[in-house]
């Protein structure tokens, strides 16, 4: 099992715009072979912080879903309203 956390810190007064495109991206992320877990959080006392957390069951299912059309046409639309880029920490299961 694969866990992915990517967290993303978004330009000030952008989450509901952000929000809007996300929503499609996870209804469509939820529906893919091998993913397990998608949810995304927000950092307590910091609205424009959110963070996916991400269970995959496979390192070749999380590849198909970065692949996919939806995640190729919608982060970038992301990117422009982020602060900065922030590191993707991926996990694997060891117990």
């Amino acid at each position: 099992m694969i866990t992915v956390v990517a967290k993303n810190v978004l330009k000030s007064g952008t989450k509901e715009t952000v929000l809007a495109l996300l929503d499609e991206l996870i209804a469509l992320t939820r529906k893919e072979t091998g993913n397990i877990r998608y949810e995304l959080y927000q950092l307590d006392g910091a609205p424009d912080t959110l963070c996916f957390i991400e269970e995959w069951a496979s390192r070749e299912a999380l590849a198909a879903h970065v692949n996919s059309e939806h995640f190729q046409r919608i982060i970038p639309q992301i990117a422009a309203y982020k602060v900065s880029e922030t590191p993707i920490e991926i996990y694997h299961k060891i117990r």
